[in-house]
């Protein structure tokens, strides 16, 4: 490890940054190095600018964009005591996009193909608490209290902790899975059982076990945790209650579940349909009468007529 990667990782730490962040920051940086060949250290700003203006080339995610521009701006800024010229390297306007989402239908078909029991508990147990990935491989047996009815959620994203609940048919599904598996302390170990499976294991399998349901969807563990919420919306949860289950900091995030929700598209009339039956007749007879489309219609224009 190169002094200056260390100390950008000792900065890193020292802001408490998650082990996620810390890794994608380090990542970035030393990409934007070897985009160069040269040390970020005798690198300025055209050189951040052309290889930003290179990413967008490239047509990488504006979220990666981002990722990547908050790393420099790190590296620049704290480790190596730099200005930035906030006006002339901004973050880019990301698209809104609605999530994807289930419905109960597909999830049931999702669930019943999982085929391995460890697959079914990790699956099942994303759509019914909305856990992200990394909080779900993070879970450990004593997380788990039966007796609240409650799944702990330690240190999830922006290092808070949470609580969410634990459905009875899931419960007995992880006391089938540990009866097999015998897990120790994760809940979800890995092939060294000290460490927790990694977190892009659910994401291979969601992909996996879509294909084999037949789901025209894309699937991954943030579909389930989309899911989640949104069925709970549809069934009459009050969104801050998800706010809190989903462990959103802000309740314009969670808001967002308004816009996929078929309770609330289907339950609201049409303004159409507020028009008084006196109305609705005015228009319909005010409507002009339709020549029937006949075969001579259909017919191209003779000579003559195209003739100026």
């Amino acid at each position: 490890m190169t002094p200056l990667r260390q100390r950008m990782l000792d900065d890193l730490r020292m802001r408490n940054l998650s082990p996620h962040t810390q890794e994608a920051y380090l990542r970035a940086v030393a990409k934007f190095a070897q985009h160069f060949g040269k040390s970020p250290e005798i690198l300025g700003l055209p050189e951040i600018r052309t290889y930003l203006v290179a990413l967008t080339q490239r047509g990488v995610s504006w979220g990666l964009y981002n990722q990547v521009r908050c790393a420099l701006h790190f590296l620049y800024c704290v480790t190596l005591k730099r200005d930035w010229p906030a006006d002339q390297l901004v973050c880019a306007k990301t698209p809104k996009r609605l999530p994807v989402v289930l419905s109960r239908d597909e999830v049931s078909s999702f669930l019943s193909a999982v085929r391995n029991l460890k697959h079914r508990a990790m699956l099942t147990t994303l759509y019914a608490t909305g856990l992200r990935a990394s909080e779900l491989v993070g879970l450990r047996i004593s997380d788990i209290d039966s007796r609240r009815m409650v799944i702990r959620v330690q240190q999830g994203k922006g290092r808070k902790d949470r609580y969410v609940m634990l459905s009875p048919k899931l419960l007995d599904l992880l006391r089938d899975y540990w009866r097999k598996y015998r897990p120790a302390a994760w809940l979800f170990p890995g092939q060294d059982p000290r460490r927790h499976v990694d977190r892009r294991v659910p994401v291979q399998i969601c992909a996996a076990v879509a294909r084999r349901a037949h789901l025209r969807k894309k699937v991954t563990p943030h579909t389930l945790r989309h899911t989640f919420a949104t069925h709970l919306l549809e069934s009459g949860t009050d969104i801050r209650t998800i706010q809190a289950l989903l462990g959103h900091r802000s309740l314009r995030t969670t808001a967002l579940y308004t816009f996929v929700s078929m309770k609330t598209v289907l339950g609201t009339r049409s303004p159409l349909d507020l028009l008084g039956q006196l109305t609705m007749t005015v228009l319909a007879s005010a409507t002009p009468a339709v020549a029937p489309m006949t075969p001579d219609l259909l017919q191209p224009p003779t000579a003559r007529e195209v003739t100026p």
